[in-house]
């Protein structure tokens, strides 16, 4: 997560959309212009956006820009830490031997158990959708205690899917 802050002499566009330090709109300058200003109010050039062509920049006072930028990446982190959890896709098949049902049945398990929901994914052929739709059943019936469903289970041609979320 690399939000390195794009200013001053780094800024390669030709003209920029230069707004001032107490916002006022200078309109667009060519980048030479933009970055005289700057020294002459002692202040840092910085790129808003790389998205629009040409690029807004903003003149912000020395040092600060990068305090800016240091409160931002602390509030993205602190956002991340409440984030939905992942889901995790867990792959059978219709004939499952019984312990790689029971491996699959606790890895599922572990995961529900650690915040993450899970997606039951069994890949069909031809006539194994029933046989597919039981299998998911048995699961979701066995990881009552550690999940329940957020969809139903569904049947198309080359898969049979069911998800779950923590408890």
């Amino acid at each position: 997560m690399s939000s390195s802050i794009i200013m001053n002499e780094k800024i390669r566009a030709s003209e920029v959309h230069l707004t001032g330090l107490r916002g006022e709109d200078f309109g667009i300058v060519s980048r030479d212009e933009a970055l005289a200003k700057a020294r002459e109010l002692k202040a840092d050039l910085v790129c808003t956006s790389l998205m629009s062509s040409p690029p807004p920049c903003k003149l912000v006072a020395k040092g600060q820009a990068k305090q800016q930028a240091g409160q931002e990446i602390r509030s993205k982190a602190q956002a991340q830490g409440q984030q939905p959890a992942k889901v995790k896709e867990l792959r059978l098949t219709p004939h499952i031997e019984e312990h790689d049902y029971d491996t699959k049945l606790r890895q599922a398990a572990k995961l529900l158990g650690s915040g993450n929901g899970v997606q039951l994914v069994v890949r069909i052929q031809g006539k194994e959708g029933a046989k597919a739709k039981e299998l998911l059943e048995r699961l979701v019936k066995d990881l009552a205690e550690s999940g329940r469903k957020q969809t139903g289970i569904q049947v198309s041609g080359k898969q049979a899917a069911v998800q779950l979320i923590p408890l």
